[in-house]
């Protein structure tokens, strides 16, 4: 059931059924010409380890792409929680996103370009809504969501209670702050057709090895596709996106 707001009124969908359609048409358009894989999740999710660990393990076949915020915030970026200074900083990160996943896909056409976040995450810290994010920005989530193959969702140790300090030293987030950041990214990132959620796990070694196993699956997927895309006359539709959740 879709929650009311404070005035009664159902809120406008992120995305609605012809969006989600179209999505879908542009990705299978898409599967035979690129691989991008975005890891996204809240706080302390473990997605930057596992970026790392994938390109250890396949080498030249993947280039990361690394959290923006990240990189601008270590060079010296001011961060804070004025609105006006959020709102500047998210719109900066996003434009270093894109085109550092522009730069990338120029430069390695034939390689699995892994992002660690994407466009879309901005608009979970934005301090307005969703729809203003991306109006700013002259872009919509369809439109951004569109630019990747598969999202794997590497849910928060703040979920399960346990502590998310250690790993990146920009990260400034308590508990409750990793939650509910967490909890906005699945929203966003969810409407996506090949979503895949990583729940949070008292192991960290499991829980990476699950996430690790599904990158691995996605990829191979998508390689196959790939491969037989010369071979289905173009009447054929593709096979059906999917979204999955691993306990």
């Amino acid at each position: 059931m879709t929650p009311r707001s404070k005035s009664g009124a159902r809120p406008r969908p992120l995305l609605n059924k012809a969006g989600h359609a179209r999505l879908e048409r542009h990705l299978a358009q898409q599967r035979e010409q690129r691989c991008r894989i975005v890891l996204s999740g809240g706080p302390g999710g473990g997605k930057t380890t596992a970026a790392d660990l994938f390109r250890r393990e396949i080498g030249a076949r993947v280039v990361v792409v690394p959290e923006s915020a990240t990189l601008l915030f270590s060079g010296g970026f001011p961060r804070s929680a004025h609105p006006q200074a959020t709102t500047a900083a998210q719109q900066a990160i996003f434009q270093v996103q894109r085109h550092l996943e522009d730069v990338q896909s120029v430069l390695y056409p034939d390689r699995i370009l892994l992002c660690d976040r994407g466009t879309v995450d901005g608009a979970a810290y934005f301090p307005g809504t969703p729809d203003k994010f991306f109006s700013a920005l002259g872009t919509t989530l369809e439109a951004e969501l569109a630019r990747y193959d598969g999202v794997i969702f590497f849910e928060s140790a703040a979920v399960g209670g346990m502590t998310i300090e250690g790993g990146n030293p920009v990260r400034n987030e308590t508990l409750e702050q990793a939650v509910a950041l967490d909890a906005r990214l699945r929203e966003l990132w969810m409407h996506h057709p090949r979503f895949v959620l990583v729940r949070h796990n008292a192991s960290f070694f499991k829980k990476i090895a699950l996430g690790l196993a599904e990158l691995d699956r996605m990829v191979a997927e998508h390689a196959g596709d790939r491969d037989r895309g010369n071979r289905f006359p173009s009447s054929q539709p593709p096979r059906p996106l999917s979204q999955k959740n691993i306990p």
